[in-house]
């Protein structure tokens, strides 16, 4: 699957990927496409078989913090909202450790990782914390391979302790604050998501600057952790905002999991998918934003849906008109609008091809410069658009192997009329197909 690999009417934030058996599955927060707050009052996991990565099932509702058509509240204490969960697996239990907004948090228990899950306990812990009665902020756990179990947490600092066998209750005088680096700018800001890669232990947050997601190692799962980079940046030439994820590894690949904006907004965000490599010295290159997700590359001769870009410039984002229509928006002269990498095949003997667009008119004309490998690239065509909507396109020059594919809208008016459009929407791309 492309980038965002689940459907694209979901909205799943927060993902924590996890290889249960033979299957992957990602549980994280719930967005709705019209919310002004983060995340809801419902948490659901999605999980695809390690054989097909294109064939994602959603298990439903697995835990709930108020009632729903469905299903009860699975707490009595609270009705507010759900946060950035993470499942483990202990001696045959699964064990879901969620944050609840302003509440004490909790942890339920299934037999089964798609859960649904039951409420266990509150947390217990006897530790006060000045951040608010919830202290397990946005939990990370690590089952260790001697069996202990810790929990990473943590919003403008971050903290951890040992869990006691039962799983919920902390062991005494095992707290510990800022065990990920406080300096700038790789301040510490929030999402602890621990994983075990060999002897070395990481941990993956978001940093207070910016919309990365950085890793620190360590030795021991008690740290102090020692800041190592960057693996990803959701803010690099897209509508940045928060990130949340982790690293998984899937059939011999590792993978950062992490999400982005849509909708104009930081509220309405979908899980995306990189490959990464841990290199032996147990350093994680940085990856760019791709469209790729699991895929290794994309068929240009296949309909791209225009929401897979992963390159969005001076002001132009993705929004969801419908459940069936989501479009590149708010594309003004000047804007850029980016996929990351088609793979255009070889010994084409044809000198062009040819481009269809299905676009939304504004009343404004002008052309689409269609670029190779960067929005300055080289131009194999300019595309005509009209005032209303419809199919635009036409030839365009051929071309062989990967490239990125960049489009960038450009107003047809001239002079004082010119003035006058600054900043009006030209469009909006719902997709687009190559044809040799």
């Amino acid at each position: 699957m492309a980038n965002p690999y689940l459907p694209t009417w979901e909205y799943i934030p927060d993902g924590e990927p996890r290889v249960f058996g033979d299957r992957v599955y990602v549980y994280g927060s719930h967005d709705r496409v019209d919310s002004i707050d983060f995340c809801d009052y419902k948490l659901k996991v999605w999980s695809a078989p390690l054989s097909n990565l294109n064939e994602w099932t959603c298990h439903g509702d697995i835990f709930r913090t108020n009632d729903g058509e469905d299903a009860p509240s699975d707490v009595d204490w609270t009705q507010n909202l759900l946060f950035a969960p993470d499942v483990v697996e202990r001696e045959g239990k699964y064990y879901l450790y969620a944050y609840i907004v302003g509440a004490k948090g909790c942890v339920g228990v299934s037999d089964k990782p798609e859960g649904p899950f039951k409420l266990l306990s509150k947390y217990v812990y006897n530790v006060e914390n000045h951040y608010d009665d919830g202290t397990f902020i946005d939990p990370g756990v690590l089952v260790d391979d001697d069996g202990r179990v810790y929990c990473y947490c943590g919003y403008q600092g971050s903290y951890m302790c040992e869990l006691k066998a039962n799983m919920y209750e902390m062991v005494d005088g095992t707290y510990q604050p800022d065990i990920i680096p406080v300096e700038e700018p790789h301040r510490f800001f929030e999402a602890c998501s621990p994983r075990k890669v060999g002897d070395t232990y990481y941990m993956i947050y978001s940093p207070q600057i910016g919309s990365r997601l950085d890793y620190a190692t360590s030795k021991s799962p008690t740290g102090p952790f020692e800041y190592r980079g960057t693996i990803v940046d959701n803010g690099v030439d897209y509508p940045g905002g928060n990130n949340h994820g982790s690293i998984c590894n899937i059939n011999g690949q590792w993978y950062i999991f992490y999400h982005r904006m849509t909708n104009g907004s930081i509220m309405s965000r979908r899980g995306c998918v990189e490959r990464i490599e841990i290199l032996p010295d147990g350093t994680i290159p940085q990856v760019e934003m791709t469209s790729l997700g699991f895929e290794e590359y994309l068929n240009p001769y296949k309909v791209t849906a225009g929401e897979t870009a992963c390159v969005l410039k001076n002001g132009c984002f993705i929004t969801e008109l419908d459940v069936f229509d989501r479009v590149v928006t708010n594309v003004t002269n000047g804007a850029v609008m980016g996929w990351k990498y088609f793979d255009f095949g070889e010994d084409y003997s044809s000198k062009t091809m040819q481009l269809r667009m299905k676009i939304r008119g504004f009343g404004s004309r002008g052309v689409v410069h269609v670029r190779l490998d960067s929005e300055d690239g080289e131009e194999i065509g300019a595309v005509p658009f009209g005032e209303g909507d419809g199919i635009i396109g036409g030839k365009v020059k051929a071309v062989t192997g990967r490239h990125a594919l960049y489009f960038v809208a450009e107003a047809g008016y001239e002079g004082w009329f010119a003035d006058s459009m600054k900043g009006r929407q030209l469009f909006a791309l719902k997709e687009f197909v190559f044809m040799k």
